[in-house]
Parts: C-alpha cells; structure tokens; sequence
C-alpha cells in the first residue's frame, strides 16, 4: 500500500493526464460514478477512471499498479455480482467507450470496450446483420462476450464466443497487446469464457450473420396451465428448427399494452418464441402454443433490436440470480420447474425461465472453456424486487430453484447468469481440466492477480 503522500500525488497526476474524469471519495459525482445495476451492491473504489480512449485506460491501470491497488473493470455494470466495483479497487470504467464500427462486406464488427447490447445491435440493424448478444439491451458487450454470451440467437448463431474475432487487450503491467487465433493463441482461447481475468479488453471484434427478419410470438396464460405450456413450449422448440428460441416464463405480469389490466401484478405464464425468420414461418411453429387458452398474444415481425429491449429492467432494482444447465426437460424436470413457478414472489420483477440450448451452441467448437454448451436446457431463476424487506424471501427461492431442478443438473454453468456463488461454482463454470490451463495463462498475464473482481482465476 502506497503513503498517503505518494497516493495523492499519484491521484492528482491521474486527474491532469486522464482525458476523461477521475472521481474519488468525497468527490460531487462519485456516489453517481459506483452505481451499479443491482442496488443490492454498495462499494466504495478508490478511485474512479471514466476513460474515453486506450491510453486512457493505460494510464488508469498503471496509475493502480503504481500504488499496489487491485482493478475492476465496468462495462454496462450489469453483473449481478456487482463485479464492475470493488472495494478500495480502482475502477477502470469504459462506458465512454462506445464506438461500433460495422463492416457489412466483412461481416464483422468492433466494439469497444464499453458499448451495450443497444450499441451494438442498433448499429447492425441497417445493414440486415447481427450477433449473438444479450437478452437485455444495457447488458455491456465486453463483460457479456468474455463470459460466454448466451442469447436468442445463440441456437442458430452459436455463443458470442463462437463469433469471436479477436480482442484488444491492456494487460496487468498497462501494455497493449492483440488477441486472436494467430496472435497470442492462449490468451485468445482463455478469453473465450475466462472473463475479464487477463485485462481490459478495450474492443472486441465479432463475427455476423446476416437476419433479414425476425419475429416473436409472446403469449401470457393462467397459472394452472403452466405444465401444459411449459411441455407444449420444449416440445416445438425439439420439432422447431436451430432458428427458434425463447423461453417459458413464470413472472409477475407487468403493467404493459399486451397485458390485461385485470391481470397486471398476478403471477403468469409466458410462452416466448423467439425466430430468426419471416412471421409465416413463426406462425405456423407457433401453432400448438396458439392453440392453448391464453390472455393476450403478440405475434409478428419485430426488429431484433427492439426484441432486446423486451426484457429491460429498469435500474436501481436488486437482484439475485442462478442458474442449472440441463441433462434434459423430461415431464418430471417440467413439473419441478412449474412447481417453483407456482411460488414466484409476486408482485416482483422475479421471472423463472427455461431456455432452450443445442443446436450451433451444442455444434460449436468444444475446445474453449464453455462446459455447459452440451445441456440442452437451462434453467435460470432471475430474482429482481425493489423493497430490501424482500431479500430474504426472494434470495431464498432462487435456492430453492436450484435445490428443486439439481437432480437433472449437468453440474456445469453460464458464469454471467450467477452471482458470487464460491469458487467451485466458478470451476463448474468453466470445466475441471480448463480452469488448470485457465489458472497457467492467468500467471502470464496478471500473476499478481491484479484483476480479481470476477469469477476469478487465481495464477497458478
């Protein structure tokens, strides 16, 4: 740990270099600056870096190795571990680092470190293309690729680590270095699900494919004809094409157009199926959820970026999250599943979803740290509330979910769905025999651990 004097020369030499602004303890602006998504996270960094640009970021990482201090990385700030802050940490925050530049003829696109699942998206729309992202619009890109990246193209598009080009990297000792297949190949394959354990990754460059339409069907059913969506929903998306996804849903109904008034602030269930194709085609795969009894329907061609936003939450929520990846959705996983469907707390943001896997994701390349990629199901209880007097009831059903569905568990997980969840949570995460090799590239790139606010890999 750095004196006194020595950090506050440092710090005022941080404030005159830094393009972009610092912020610190006691500064106007800082409480504002650690806001994270989930208000169930209260951290206090050291220091704030909102840089605009690498060298920026440069100067911020070197600024913190100079005083001994750890750094967290803050992309969208979406983590529901609250991983973008760390306490007494140096918080390296890129969300001035937006640029998206799209080259159609390439079919590929670079983002900058700190551009959402919106950057992104909005910038590829015109030109008919798109990436695996995120299922929410302000989800950050870098944190969200890194991880794994799993969406609603992910069946027909593989994982956002399948499309990964490469990556521009600052590294623990503030260098800058160039990921890619040819380029430090075991950085490259540790990036693909290893996190943000190596460095800040100040763009990423992505893979796409071409979407000339999209469409979704989103329909809302009484609770008591849960079971019968539930198996009716895994049962087209098995007959369905790769194209097809979504999820079934247990939520608190939501005071929104396709909602009737009556029903706004009950418990529900939803059947949403996602297509990466005309409405036709939708429709008629459609046809047994349809024909269910059901309250309200939304069918139709849709943007795919305004698909992204469908499940927005708005800020300033507290949140818990887990998630069990699936040997199958037999009739009994279905029934466990709806069981805790049935116990949503309401009225609550909560959803309880199964998400259907296999097809590009179970095709893609095998070797990266992705184990949970052979599951063909997921299930993932999203706890969301905003009164602090139901965290107790709301953290508790999470693990009750996880109890309830465990007997049809892979044992492997999506680290970006969970929280600090133990370090074995973070193995299972990324599979036995890599987190060794994970552990070996960790000791080249950050031996000190310097980025540790993470699922983290320790060096070995």
């Amino acid at each position: 740990m750095a004196s006194p004097s020595k950090a506050g020369a440092a710090l005022a030499a941080l404030r005159e270099d830094l393009v972009g602004d610092v912020f610190a303890p006691g500064d106007p602006g800082y409480d504002e600056a650690r806001a994270v998504f989930n208000a169930m996270i209260d951290r206090r960094p050291a220091v704030i870096a909102q840089c605009v640009d690498e060298s920026d970021v440069v100067r911020s990482v070197r600024f913190a190795r100079d005083l001994d201090l750890p750094v967290a990385v803050r992309g969208g700030g979406h983590s529901v571990a609250g991983m973008a802050l760390g306490d007494g940490a140096v918080v390296v925050d890129l969300r001035h680092m937006r640029a998206v530049g799209v080259d159609p003829a390439a079919e590929a696109v670079r983002i900058a470190g700190g551009a959402t699942m919106s950057d992104l998206d909005r910038a590829c729309q015109p030109h008919r293309l798109a990436t695996t992202g995120g299922r929410a619009s302000t989800t950050g890109v870098g944190g969200f690729v890194l991880g794994g990246g799993s969406g609603w193209l992910d069946r027909c598009c593989g994982l956002a680590v399948d499309n990964l080009l490469g990556v521009e990297l600052v590294t623990a000792d503030g260098e800058r270095i160039h990921a890619s297949g040819d380029e430090n190949p075991d950085l490259f394959w540790a990036l693909h699900g290893g996190g943000g354990n190596f460095g800040v990754a100040t763009a990423l460059t992505l893979k796409l494919h071409e979407l000339p339409e999209f469409s979704i069907a989103l329909l809302l059913y009484l609770p008591e004809y849960g079971r019968e969506v539930t198996r009716t929903y895994r049962d087209v998306i098995a007959a369905g094409p790769d194209e097809a996804s979504g999820a079934a849903l247990y939520m608190t109904a939501p005071p929104a157009e396709f909602v009737p008034p009556h029903l706004v602030g009950t418990r529900l269930v939803a059947a949403l199926l996602t297509y990466a194709g005309t409405e036709a085609d939708l429709r008629k795969l459609a046809e047994p959820l349809l024909a269910l009894p059901h309250e309200s329907e939304v069918v139709g061609a849709m943007p795919y970026a305004d698909v992204q936003c469908m499940l927005d939450d708005p800020p300033g929520m507290r949140n818990y999250w887990s998630a069990e990846y699936l040997t199958d959705a037999p009739d009994d996983l279905v029934d466990a599943f709806c069981a805790s469907g049935e116990s949503v707390p309401v009225p609550t943001g909560t959803m309880h979803a199964l998400f259907p896997q296999g097809g590009a994701i179970a095709a893609g390349p095998h070797e990266y740290p992705v184990p949970y990629r052979d599951a063909p199901w997921a299930v993932h209880p999203f706890g969301l509330w905003e009164d602090p007097a139901d965290d107790e009831r709301c953290v508790q059903w999470v693990r009750d979910v996880r109890t309830a569905v465990r007997p049809w568990s892979t044992g492997a997980v999506y680290l970006n769905f969970i929280g600090d969840e133990g370090t074995d949570r973070v193995v299972a995460g990324v599979g036995a025999d890599n987190a060794q090799r994970l552990g070996q590239v960790k000791r080249r790139y950050d031996p000190d651990n310097v980025f540790r606010f993470n699922h983290n890999i320790k060096p070995i």
